[in-house]
């Protein structure tokens, strides 16, 4: 399981180091792609393989189930870890997160997010304030 927050860098060549703790899970392959609020999506190739199924499965007569297909699988990307840990973002994933320099990376259970540092900063500042208006709308589904 992918817990935490993490602060990394980028380098001048696009690479960003993954977090020591979470690199054995990302033995087998690792998929990037968009994700959702302006992040990116780090997954485990096993994990990628079973989003990638659900997404397959939405209906394609539904407009916005092809909208979501497409954003998510023609942002992937396959990669994989150098020697030191590191993995590379393609320019065009780092422009769509708006990542220059500094990155948190947050564990999610299943995946890491990638986000810029201010991006990060703004979005954790928004749910400190509204964490308990969330809570509140969160126990209608069940929490």
């Amino acid at each position: 399981m992918f817990i935490g927050e993490y602060q990394h860098s980028l380098d001048d060549k696009g690479r960003v180091s993954v977090p020591a703790k979470f690199r054995a899970r990302f033995a087998d392959g690792i998929v990037l792609t968009r994700g959702l609020d302006g992040c990116l999506w780090l997954y485990p190739k096993s994990e990628w393989d079973k989003l990638a199924e659900k997404i397959s499965e939405l209906p394609i007569t539904q407009k916005n189930a092809r909208s979501f297909s497409r954003f998510i699988l023609s942002g992937a990307m396959e990669l994989s870890l150098d020697k030191i840990g590191r993995i590379n973002i393609p320019k065009y994933l780092s422009d769509y997160a708006k990542i220059k320099g500094k990155v948190a990376m947050t564990g999610m259970h299943n995946r890491v997010e990638i986000w810029s540092e201010e991006a990060w900063r703004a979005f954790s500042q928004e749910m400190e304030e509204k964490s308990d208006e969330v809570a509140e709308n969160l126990s209608e589904l069940g929490f």
